[in-house]
């Protein structure tokens, strides 16, 4: 591995003024500094990043943890993040949980030892626990929040993306909505379910235990939810669903029982993605600036690293996008007879 002593032999210059010239080129002068880099570039000299950090006990290293990397949401977020950290010259680096504290746990053990100037985390059901792990570091909790008296957040507003939702729905004549909800240890889909109540509660309409089934935010779950509410003698004629991956699930019961969307069953979404436009019918679904919201925790960490004043919680709008998936109910047809020639 070549070393800077040998950047500097090169160059003509010692060790320390080549140190300068790569990290604080502004303290050297130009020849000197196109010297340097010169002589770096010609034997492929790479800054040990690791042993600087130690050195000034601090990195240019952001950490990043989301629960679902395979969640196209949670790809976008993390996207979000990235481009935000790279514009300011940080690297992320980026763990998964799989909504595991104990994986969420070894994360942040790992990521200690990298001394990360700042976390993003999605939170699992023990982040107030694990972050003690990082005592002192800046942390950002990204699209739902531990619940932390003090922590700091950027989510959309759930409550009023679901009511809306809700609200599309009785507006188009709806009164039997059923609602795939996710795991309620999670802050979001406790106000995605909140902002379903009070929808039904705008329209009159009672709040049904049996409407509600859990789908754990998960496709498989989202489907058996889904395929039990539907098999219901009296079926909801819509779904509101809590998120994407459960929102595929609730499509795809809705076609093992023979359901034709919006003939037979209306369906919201929440979250938009490519297949939700692109299927036939394309799907109404509220969307979130997923994107938008990865940027705007990097920037708020960054902020805040940085002395900054940024407000403890932001909440970004929803936006309801009417597609074709939803119509006013009509005559209700069990699903033997909607599967039928």
């Amino acid at each position: 591995m070549i070393g800077l002593e040998e950047v500097a032999k090169l160059a003509r210059v010692s060790p320390a003024t080549a140190s300068r010239a790569l990290h604080r080129p502004e303290l050297v002068a130009l020849r000197t500094r196109e010297r340097v880099e010169q002589a770096a570039q010609e034997l492929g000299y790479r800054p040990n990043v690791l042993a600087r950090s130690l050195r000034t006990r601090g990195s240019r290293t952001l950490g990043l943890i989301v629960t679902d990397i395979l969640n196209p949401f949670h790809a976008t977020l993390a996207k979000g993040v990235q481009d935000a950290a790279e514009a300011q010259g940080y690297t992320v680096l980026m763990f998964n949980s799989d909504e595991q504290p104990d994986k969420e746990r070894r994360a942040l053990e790992t990521l200690q030892g990298h001394l990360p100037q700042g976390l993003i985390v999605v939170p699992t059901s023990q982040t107030g626990d694990n972050l003690r792990i990082v005592p002192g570091v800046p942390v950002v909790e990204l699209d739902r929040t531990s619940g932390l008296p003090d922590a700091h957040s950027v989510m959309v507003d759930n409550v009023s993306g679901a009511r809306e939702a809700v609200a599309h729905l009785t507006g188009l004549g709806h009164r039997r909505i059923g609602m795939i909800v996710g795991r309620q240890d999670v802050s979001t889909a406790r106000e995605r379910l909140q902002g379903y109540r009070e929808a039904l509660a705008a329209a009159g309409l009672p709040y049904v235990e049996s409407l509600v089934l859990p789908g754990n935010h998960r496709e498989a779950d989202g489907r058996l939810a889904s395929m039990q509410l539907l098999s219901q003698r009296e079926r909801p004629t819509a779904l509101f669903v809590g998120n994407n991956e459960m929102t595929v699930g609730a499509v795809l019961a809705a076609r093992d029982l023979g359901l034709e969307l919006p003939r037979d069953l209306s369906i919201v979404g929440f979250d938009d993605s490519r297949w939700a436009q692109t299927m036939s019918p394309a799907l109404t679904v509220v969307a979130q600036p997923t994107y938008e919201l990865g940027m705007v925790a990097c920037q708020w960490l960054l902020s805040v690293m940085q002395g900054n004043p940024w407000p403890e919680n932001v909440r970004l709008p929803t936006v309801l996008i009417h597609r074709s998936s939803t119509a006013p109910p009509q005559p209700t047809r069990s699903p033997t007879q909607a599967a039928s020639p």
